[in-house]
């Protein structure tokens, strides 16, 4: 079955593919209750890293579409901590970004705009979540974006 957030994003042009396993000691996702708790997700496509540095080798833009990313692969783990029914997602709670970037560059919550705004899109009222957007002076593998998310699901 497919709920009406599946269908708007096939509107949009998303699709929600399988996240990958995580890459260290930890796991992808800690239900308690109807909260979910899910691990940071990487700016990281099928086709590959976007790598960058805000301030340095990054616009804003480009920043933002990172971010994006990073929210469509949140999404997906959401999806499967939901049993594949993303029905069940009843809120976005609360997502914290961090942003590679300069000691000088100031934009941070601009970049995560860019996951803001996705979930709004997506998911209407219930995308609307409270935030921190973070300056990180380096992230793994030198990727550009990072946030982890908490979600309110039905269980």
């Amino acid at each position: 079955m497919t709920s009406n957030f599946e269908k708007r994003l096939s509107d949009m042009g998303v699709t929600l593919d399988a996240p990958p396993a995580p890459a260290a000691n930890y796991v992808p996702f800690v239900a308690v209750g109807s909260m979910l708790f899910v691990s940071g997700q990487v700016s990281m496509t099928a086709e590959g890293m976007i790598k960058g540095r805000m301030g340095e080798d990054m616009s804003v833009e480009e920043g933002a579409a990172a971010a994006r990313v990073c929210a469509i692969n949140l999404l997906s783990q959401v999806k499967v901590a939901c049993g594949g029914d993303l029905g069940k997602l009843k809120r976005v709670v609360k997502l914290t970004g961090f942003v590679n970037s300069t000691p000088d560059f100031g934009d941070q919550p601009k970049v995560i705009n860019g996951a803001s705004d996705f979930f709004v899109e997506a998911l209407g009222d219930i995308g609307r979540h409270s935030r921190s957007a973070v300056s990180a002076g380096a992230l793994p593998f030198g990727l550009a974006v990072e946030i982890e998310g908490i979600f309110e699901i039905d269980v």
